[in-house]
This record gives structure tokens, C-alpha cells and sequence, in this order.
């Protein structure tokens, strides 16, 4: 076995989970990232999520012990996979709740996890070499602004994975299970941080998706009322009644390229800053 073979168990606190994409081998792949015990980031990919047992399942925020590996393909110091895909080797240890504002979360994530960028141009220097940083926790000085836009088609790859019918030999037949649901709409946050200097981001966060999604059914179909719901989520109320940090992350291929900011929003961080906002998670 190789170095970057070589095998490792480490405590992770999940605090990122993107939304699922087909995949030829495991019907939905999630990029999952967290915070490990020694307080780095740590990317954990592929993770075949929605078809787990429901004992391999996770959610954010939960302290999970785990056998990685160090991807063998991605030059990004923070990215690992896992040794079993079936996650029968992980074990869940406890759940961080929102308690107290979010004392025990924050705590983990702000003063004792990876360092809080509040500059753009740093971080993205950052992420050059020799550092490649590919995750990072943002705060922006303030956000400016919500938008989405309409994409209902995969892109031409992920389209070839759907139509790859052997997805589903080891789950009772072809077409038995349900295939992940495109979202319609891409959404963005626009932000500006310490220096001022403006930021136009995709969000990639599992929860707006879903957000979306469950706004989608209680407006009967109506995408209309279900945009607007999202957005007085993710904008209104978030901008006014929480202390918003983001989970940032670094896609593989825009990283290797050293696009001008290689980075999206995977994560969104919002502990309440007024005593009556909702201290629970939307999910």
C-alpha cells in the first residue's frame, strides 16, 4: 500500500453536505466535508448517500468516526474517501445540537475549527500553491443580495451517468429506485467582504435544495411562491436574525485550472443573533 493509500481513522464533526449528483457507480454521489478533532477541514468523497441503510446515514453536525484514505487523484491537502463505501465501518458518536444559540456549535466551528477568513483576495491567494487550500469558513462583511436562475437539465455527463441502467443491478432491478431530482433553479448569494470587494457565489448547501424542494410541495407546485419562500429563508431572515458564515469549497476541476476564484458556498453557518430568531436547523 502506498503513502497516499495508507489508511487512517479520524473523528470528523459533519458540517457540510452538498446536494447529490448521478453517478455511474453509486446512483447519487454527496461531497461531505467537516471538521476533524484536531480542527481542519476534511473533504470526504465519493459518499454513496441516499441508498445507505439507514444506519450509515449521517446528518450534519454529528461526530462520526471514520477509516479514510487519502485521494489518490485530488491534489487538495483537505481531500480523502473512504475505505468502505458502505459506511458499515463508521461509527456515530454524538450530535451537537443548537442549544444555547448554537454555544457548543460555535464554539467547535469558530474558536476551535480552521481559521475564519474575512478576505477574499487572502483566501483565494491562499489557495494557490503551495497551500492548494480548497476549504474554508467565510464571514463576509455583509450580504448583499439573493438571485437564482433557471437550469433544469444535468449537464451532458451527469445525463450519460442516468442512463446508465446498471445503477441499479444490487437494488432489485432497473428503475426500482427513485433518481435524484435536478433542482430547476441555481441560486446565489452576492456578498461583499472586509475590503469591500464584491462576490457573486453559487450555493451547492443539501439544505437549500431541500428547502426548495419542501417549499415546492407545500405551495402545491407553485415554483413561484416557492422561490420567494427560500428566499426570505436564505436572505431575509438569515441577513436579519443570524450571525451568517459560510462553508466555502473549492471544485476540483476550476481549482486545478486556478480559475480566478475557484471557490462556491457548500455550507451555510447561521447561529442566531437576535434571542427570538429560531434556534433550530431548518431540517
Amino acid at each position: 500500500m502506498t503513502a497516499l493509500q495508507k489508511q487512517e481513522k479520524k473523528r470528523v464533526l459533519i458540517t457540510v453536505k452538498a446536494y447529490p449528483l448521478p453517478s455511474r457507480t453509486y446512483t447519487e454521489l454527496v461531497c461531505t466535508a467537516g471538521i476533524t478533532a484536531e480542527g481542519e477541514w476534511i473533504r470526504i468523497y465519493p459518499v454513496p448517500f441516499r441508498f445507505l441503510a439507514d444506519k450509515g446515514k449521517y446528518s450534519k453536525y454529528q461526530w462520526v468516526d471514520l477509516n479514510l484514505k487519502k485521494a489518490s487523484k485530488d491534489f487538495r491537502p483537505e481531500s480523502y474517501s473512504l475505505v468502505d463505501t458502505s459506511l458499515e465501518d463508521m461509527d456515530i458518536i454524538e450530535t451537537v445540537d443548537t442549544s444555547k444559540k448554537w454555544s457548543k456549535r460555535k464554539k467547535l466551528v469558530l474558536e476551535e475549527g480552521p481559521k475564519v477568513y474575512t478576505s477574499m483576495t487572502e483566501l483565494i491567494e491562499d489557495s494557490k500553491d503551495p497551500k492548494n487550500i480548497s476549504l474554508a469558513t467565510f464571514k463576509p462583511a455583509k450580504i448583499t443580495g439573493f438571485e437564482f436562475e433557471e437550469e433544469r437539465d444535468w449537464s451532458e455527463g451527469l445525463q450519460k451517468n442516468l442512463q446508465q441502467h446498471d445503477l441499479f443491478d444490487e437494488r432489485g432491478g432497473k428503475g426500482d429506485q427513485d433518481i435524484v431530482q435536478k433542482l430547476p433553479f441555481k441560486f446565489y448569494y452576492k456578498l461583499v467582504d472586509e475590503n469591500g470587494k464584491p462576490s457573486r457565489m453559487m450555493i451547492e448547501d443539501w439544505e437549500i435544495g431541500a428547502l426548495y424542494w419542501n417549499c415546492l410541495k407545500r405551495a402545491d407546485g407553485n415554483e413561484d411562491i416557492a422561490l420567494q419562500k427560500v428566499r426570505e429563508k436564505y436572505f431575509d431572515t438569515f441577513t436579519q436574525k443570524n450571525d451568517i458564515h459560510l462553508f466555502l469549497g473549492t471544485t476540483l476541476q476550476y481549482h486545478r485550472r486556478r480559475m480566478n476564484n475557484p471557490f462556491v458556498i457548500i455550507g451555510v453557518f447561521y447561529p442566531p443573533t437576535n434571542p427570538l430568531a429560531n434556534q433550530q436547523s431548518l431540517f
